[in-house]
């Protein structure tokens, strides 16, 4: 199991906390996801077996919001 913390410009609200978390938490592979929204971060369970990190950070751009450059 691999846990990544991703930082997600563009969240503003619980509605874009909820978008994140279902439209990650719907892909085969991922086990759990904890959305802060004050930290703008993402936190994840996947399982890289099953599921790649550019996979999850795709569904995310999908969704409407920006990842952080670091």
């Amino acid at each position: 199991m691999t846990q990544k913390v991703l930082k997600v410009e563009g969240m503003t609200c619980q509605h874009c906390v909820q978008t994140i978390t279902q439209a990650i938490g719907k892909l085969e592979g991922t086990n759990k996801v904890e959305v802060n929204l004050d930290k703008k971060e993402v936190k994840v369970d996947f399982d890289e077996g099953e599921i790649s990190l550019e996979a999850i950070t795709s569904q995310i751009i999908e969704a409407g919001f920006e990842l952080a450059k670091n």
